[in-house]
């Protein structure tokens, strides 16, 4: 990793274009279909896991949104109102976290596969992509994986605070729509960066630095989570895809690409 790449106000960077990045996937025969394949493994493990969060989620609210509050006096229908907008706010958002605690244990299972496609789609953009990089070994592979539990990890903590940030209303769901965002960004990050075996500490300071990009990498798919039902199988349908996009947006802002996208 560059030593200077966390020092000081970084000037802003190029972008390659999300058009560009899907342009790039359908260019290579072999990188669509190593991207097919990943997308019906991800998306069976986030369907099975979504299925078991959602129930899990049913049983800590017990009864709650279940039985509605009775309406004896004209003043109980404000509660009533309130009760049903919350039950309705409630249901959407604890969507969303079942679909990120299921999405956790996808991606941390699948995080060698991604990180061969990343590597994949690198080398085929830059040969400066493979400058620096860590060896492959079967130790490394394990270091992928373990590094990919710790942002799951990581992001049980995220849909955990997500849970109950969701009580406040407006500022609640604009922090949760943040946080989703930003995390979403770290996800995709971890890829090309655990090609040079970069460490958690790293990645989250990458992702600091370049908050404009990181925000602008991770918004398509916090977007796509809080679609009910549908944020399984699209999630796993663009994963491939939002993985090349941030692989080549990195190497661009890591100054891995001589000649690069203007905006």
């Amino acid at each position: 990793m560059n030593n200077e790449s966390f020092r000081g106000n970084p000037p802003t960077p190029p972008w390659v274009p999300l058009s560009f990045s899907l342009t790039f996937l359908f260019r290579y025969p072999r990188l669509l279909g190593w991207s097919l394949i990943l997308v019906l493994l991800t998306g069976t493990l986030t369907w099975l896991g979504y299925l078991f969060s959602v129930d899990l989620i049913s049983q800590l609210t017990g009864s709650f949104f279940t039985t509605p509050p009775t309406v004896e006096k004209f003043w109980h229908w404000p509660v009533l109102w309130g009760w049903i907008a919350l039950k309705w706010i409630f249901f959407v958002l604890s969507r969303v976290v079942a679909f990120y605690l299921a999405f956790v244990l996808a991606y941390s299972l699948t995080t060698p596969g991604y990180v061969f496609l990343s590597t994949w789609a690198g080398n085929r953009y830059t040969v400066q992509a493979g400058e620096g990089e860590a060896s492959l070994t079967l130790a490394g592979v394990l270091i992928d994986l373990w590094e990919g539990v710790k942002i799951g990890a990581m992001g049980l903590v995220v849909a955990v605070a997500a849970l109950f940030a969701n009580f406040i209303p407006v500022i609640g769901q604009a922090a949760v729509f943040v946080l989703y965002t930003f995390y979403s960004a770290l996800m995709f990050v971890d890829y090309p960066a655990s090609r040079y075996r970069w460490t958690l500490g790293e990645k989250l300071r990458w992702v600091r630095r370049y908050h404009q990009q990181a925000f602008r990498l991770g918004i398509f798919p916090a977007m796509i989570s809080m679609i009910p039902l549908l944020n399984v199988f699209l999630m796993a349908l663009f994963f491939p895809l939002f993985t090349i996009h941030t692989t080549l947006n990195f190497l661009v802002i890591e100054g891995k690409k001589e000649v690069i996208i203007s905006r």
